[in-house]
């Protein structure tokens, strides 16, 4: 047992010092792969820039009883859509009629105290200023019959716009306070579509709009807006190309909140929704590279240009945008520079390439990405 221990042991230490076997095919492979050289090309780009949103209606607002009393009649359903002036709610009247007809008989009674008063000063009986006290009689009593007239018509609940009733908070015969909410009544024919951009989206917006008066208005230049729903589909209307920006930035995300203003003629968005706001841009001239021309060191990304005198140089670039399997550059590199496409491990700074294969750059975009990278 214990001879068999020490074999054992031995062709496990001699099975850990053999190198690793690599297939001859995978070895040959990769010391013998060609080196593709190509250019970045000039194009216009498509840019789109995808914000999750808020959609909320123009007008959403609380309908809340303005006197107390007993909830009598309730004349809309939950969905309903009501125009403005429509009766919504009725509180029973009794009280607030008879309140009515009591103010509505003080100021009877001092106006004809105040004419009979009138009188008496024409046949110089009375003073004008007994006159004046009687006016005074009669403004403080017919306010507080317009008081109670206020008081009598705030017991009809009425819409105050065009809108979709929300859901019903009281039913028929609850006691009702003032101030109490009622409904929801949301005006949908435009609404609010509310996302989150980041500072450095907001600047370079800013930027490529120019000069504007109105701060508060900002035209996405070269942009289009799409709304795209909970269900992939893009909602149909076109709200321009200027959104509303807030005011201030929120400090904790480094957001600031922009706000794209759809027409909803068909009340087929809902206040409360949620979707997607996608920000098209066209961009003319763009410099674009295949990103794995690229190399990344130390968060910054490299690229190797070959020089006139065939050496490889290192050199750092900035990136504008990225898309699917491109760069788009901001600086760094120019439309006539050649730089390294495939063999970029094989290459060092300052090597002269001696073999390399020059490819269109237009022909290096047609091509899918290797599945392998």
């Amino acid at each position: 047992m214990r001879i068999f221990s020490i074999q054992a042991f031995l062709l496990a230490l001699i099975s850990l010092s053999l190198p690793a076997c690599i297939p001859h095919d995978e070895k040959h492979e990769k010391e013998h792969q060609k080196i593709v050289v190509t250019s970045p090309l000039v194009k216009e780009v498509k840019l789109t820039q995808p914000y999750v949103c808020q959609i909320n209606s123009r007008r959403h607002i609380e309908v809340c009883a303005q006197a107390n009393g007993y909830l009598d009649e309730i004349l809309v359903n939950e969905g309903q859509s009501v125009k403005q002036g429509d009766v919504m709610f009725k509180i029973r009247r009794v009280l607030y009629e008879a309140r009515f007809q009591a103010e509505s008989a003080e100021a009877k009674l001092a106006e004809l105290e105040l004419n009979f008063t009138k009188k008496l000063s024409s046949d110089s009986v009375v003073s004008e200023n007994e006159v004046s006290l009687y006016k005074a009689k009669l403004a403080r009593a017919n306010a507080k019959a317009n008081l109670a007239q206020a008081e009598l018509d705030f017991t009809t609940v009425k819409a105050p716009f065009d809108g979709i009733v929300d859901r019903l908070e009281r039913r028929e015969g609850s006691l009702i306070k003032e101030g109490e909410s009622l409904t929801n009544l949301s005006d949908n024919s435009v609404m609010w579509v509310y996302f989150n951009v980041p500072e450095v989206r907001y600047l370079d917006y800013k930027n490529h709009q120019g000069k504007n008066q109105n701060n508060s208005r900002l035209k996405l230049v070269n942009s289009q807006i799409e709304l795209v729903l909970a269900d992939g589909n893009t909602f149909h209307q076109d709200p321009g190309d200027t959104v509303t920006v807030e005011a201030n930035f929120n400090r904790e995300t480094g957001n600031i909140a922009f706000r794209a203003d759809f027409p909803n003629p068909d009340r087929l968005l809902r206040h409360g929704q949620v979707g997607s706001v996608l920000i098209h841009r066209t961009v003319a001239d763009a410099i674009v590279i295949p990103q794995r021309a690229t190399f990344e060191i130390l968060d910054k990304r490299y690229v190797f240009v070959v020089g006139e005198d065939e050496k490889v140089h290192q050199r750092k670039i900035i990136i504008d945008h990225e898309m699917d399997d491109v760069f788009i550059i901001k600086s760094g590199i120019e439309p006539t520079d050649k730089i390294v496409l495939e063999g970029i491990r094989q290459v060092k700074d300052g090597q002269t390439l001696e073999d390399y294969e020059t490819v269109k750059p237009a022909e290096v975009l047609a091509r899918p990405k290797p599945p392998a990278e």
